[in-house]
């Protein structure tokens, strides 16, 4: 059932969003866009089915460029402050893989708000034919409405992994993903990511979550493309240019799953990752 939300935005108590439903988007995109996406999160020229036309497959976190929509539309109607609401963690389900180019038509709707106390996190969940997305966002000062916490955050891994990564990214990086939609000033303007309380502009957590799942799939000898699941908690800014160091379990309860977290200069930067691919 949609929730009442008439009134002014900013006198609501937060729990009233849960339920909202977004409307729905139509979105077209053709294959440089998916080549354009497989470069701003690490592909490299010579992965060719990723990146030349007359192989192409798709990279299935391209959805979430294409779903950006709903988190905006949630944060434009006034449910939160856009200028302090963080991504807290994002979760992706793969139903179909996308296609090169074409249509996809998505709906959108404020899935649940969970009560922290001295915040408010929103999920909006997207589904469409070919996945659902989930974006969960950390709103300070909105909570204290007395509804239900949510789910703790992950603890860190304590037992030796099985896999040690690597991920080399771009000074340009934010820069490039960007021009797949997500435009926030503070990916890119050194004055606005300083009134963020940044040094300076930041990857988008997004980028740096799929950038990691190219180098998991090579070390279980996966294809990038054949992801099914995936999920992360953004624990710390990555800056374009860091090095990232991961770490990967195999779930023992999920063999065909991988558990992760990922670290830039010390800080923990995902945490309570997991990426399941087709086998």
């Amino acid at each position: 059932m949609t929730a009442d939300v008439s009134g002014n935005p900013k006198e609501r108590d937060a729990g009233a969003w849960a339920g909202h439903d977004l409307g729905e988007r139509t979105v077209v995109y053709d294959e440089r866009d998916v080549i354009l996406y497989a470069l701003a999160v690490g592909a490299a020229a010579t992965d060719l089915d990723l990146v030349f036309e007359e192989r192409l497959r798709v990279l299935p976190t391209f959805a979430l460029t294409q779903a950006q929509w709903a988190p905006d539309a949630l944060g434009s109607l006034g449910a939160f402050d856009v200028t302090t609401a963080v991504h807290g963690s994002q979760r992706l389900v793969v139903r179909a893989p996308l296609p090169a180019s074409g249509e996809l038509t998505m709906r959108a709707r404020v899935a649940a708000v969970w009560d922290k106390g001295s915040a408010a996190v929103f999920d909006v969940e997207v589904e469409s034919e070919c996945f659902q997305a989930t974006w969960s966002l950390f709103a300070p000062g909105r909570g204290g409405f007395g509804g239900e916490r949510g789910a703790s955050r992950p603890k860190p891994r304590e037992t030796p992994a099985d896999h040690e990564l690597e991920v080399r990214t771009s000074p340009n990086q934010a820069a490039l993903y960007r021009l797949l939609g997500d435009r926030h000033h503070m990916h890119i303007d050194p004055e606005v990511a300083k009134a963020a309380g940044m040094p300076k502009p930041f990857m988008h957590g997004l980028c740096t979550l799929a950038a990691v799942t190219l180098p998991l799939a090579a070390a279980v000898g996966a294809h990038p493309a054949d992801l099914v699941e995936l999920e992360g908690r953004f624990a710390s800014p990555v800056f374009p240019g860091d090095r990232l160091d991961a770490r990967a379990w195999t779930d023992r309860d999920d063999p065909a799953a991988v558990l992760f977290e990922t670290a830039a200069d010390g800080r923990t930067a995902i945490s309570g990752g997991r990426a399941r691919f087709r086998g």
